[in-house]
C-alpha cells in the first residue's frame, strides 16, 4: 500500500470468513485486530496461528480479547487498540451463529440469544468506536450480511435469517444516521458457502427435541441433505476467500467510492436482483420526502 494503512477491528474473526477476511486486510497493508473470544483458552491456537501468520509474513495483524456478547469486553477492546494505534479507521461486523431445525422448536431464549449474537452484538461495538469515528470525521463500518435477506433460501434456519435481516435493516438506518459525520457504510452481502466457515458445522441445535422429532417425522430427511442440494447448485472452484477479498477492496476505495451493498454470492439466489430494485426505492423514498442529503454517493445502483 502507497497510502496510510487503516487500523481495522474484524469481529468474530477466529474462524471463517472472518478470519479470511482479518488475514487478507494484514496482507493488503491494514494494520488489523481480530477481535475474538477465549483467547486463552478455547481460540488459543487460532489466536497463535494468526501471531505466526503475521510475524512469518511481517504484518500487522494481532488477536484481541473481545466478547461481542459482553459491552466490558468490547469496551476494553476497543480501548486497547486506541491505546495502541490512537484511531479506528474500520470496523468490520462479521461476528454471528448460525443455528439449524424447526422454528417451532427453538425456544424464545434461543431466537434472543441468536439475535444478540447477530445484531446487538454490532450495537455494542457501534457504541465502543463511533465516538471515536465521529470525532475525526471519518469512518467506515461493514456489515457481513446474508443473501437470505432478499434471495431464494432454504427453511430450518429461520432465527438465523431473521436476524441477519435485523442486522441489514440497523446498517441502512446507521448508514444515514451517520453520514454526516463522515462515517460510512457498506454491507457485503455472501451467499451460501458450503465450505471455507463453520455456519452449518457449528449449527446450535433446537432446544425443545420433543417438538424437534414430531418435524424429523415428516422433514427430516430433506433437511438431512439440504446443505448437500445447497453444494450442488455451487459452482466449481469458487472460495470462502473471495469474501475477503471484496471487503479488501471495499477497504481500499477512497472515500466516498464505496458502495452501499456489494454481494459475493456464487449460486446467484436472486439476493442481488432484488437488492437493486430495493435500494433504489429506498434511495427514491428519501428523495421524496426531502432527506436525500443522507445518502451516500452510491446509496443504490
Amino acid at each position: 500500500m502507497t497510502h496510510r494503512p487503516n487500523v481495522v477491528v474484524v469481529t468474530g474473526a477466529s474462524s471463517g470468513f472472518g478470519n479470511l477476511t482479518a488475514r487478507a486486510l494484514a496482507e493488503a497493508g491494514h494494520h488489523v485486530y481480530a477481535g475474538m473470544r477465549a483467547t486463552t483458552d478455547r481460540n488459543a491456537p487460532a489466536v497463535a496461528a494468526l501471531a505466526r501468520f503475521g510475524k512469518e509474513r511481517g504484518l500487522h495483524t494481532a488477536a484481541v480479547e473481545m466478547d461481542v456478547q459482553d459491552q466490558d469486553s468490547v469496551d476494553a477492546a476497543i480501548d486497547h487498540v486506541m491505546t495502541e494505534q490512537g484511531r479506528i479507521d474500520v470496523v468490520v461486523h462479521n461476528a454471528g451463529h448460525m443455528v439449524l431445525g424447526p422454528a417451532e422448536a427453538f425456544t424464545p431464549d434461543q431466537l434472543a440469544e441468536v439475535y444478540d449474537i447477530n445484531v446487538l452484538s454490532t450495537q455494542r461495538v457501534n457504541r465502543a468506536v463511533l465516538p471515536i469515528m465521529r470525532r475525526r470525521r471519518q469512518g467506515l463500518l461493514v456489515w457481513v450480511g446474508s443473501s437470505s435477506t432478499r434471495g431464494g433460501h432454504p427453511p430450518f434456519l429461520a432465527p438465523y435469517f431473521a436476524a441477519k435481516a435485523a442486522m441489514d435493516a440497523l446498517a441502512e438506518s446507521y448508514a444515514a444516521e451517520a453520514v454526516k459525520f463522515g462515517v460510512e457504510t457498506t454491507l457485503v452481502i455472501p451467499g451460501a458457502y458450503p465450505s471455507g466457515t463453520n455456519h452449518f458445522a457449528h449449527a446450535g441445535a433446537p432446544a425443545d427435541t420433543v417438538r424437534a422429532a414430531e418435524y424429523d417425522e415428516l422433514y427430516g430427511r430433506l433437511r438431512s441433505t439440504m446443505a448437500e442440494t445447497l453444494s450442488d447448485i455451487f459452482p466449481a472452484g469458487r472460495e470462502a476467500g473471495e469474501v475477503a477479498d471484496e471487503i479488501v477492496r471495499v477497504v481500499g476505495l477512497p472515500h466516498g467510492e464505496r458502495p452501499f451493498r456489494t454481494h459475493v454470492d456464487p449460486s446467484r439466489d436472486g439476493s442481488e436482483v432484488v437488492s437493486i430494485m430495493y435500494d433504489r426505492i429506498r434511495a427514491e423514498f428519501y428523495r421524496r420526502i426531502g432527506i436525500d442529503e443522507l445518502l451516500a454517493p452510491h446509496a443504490s445502483l
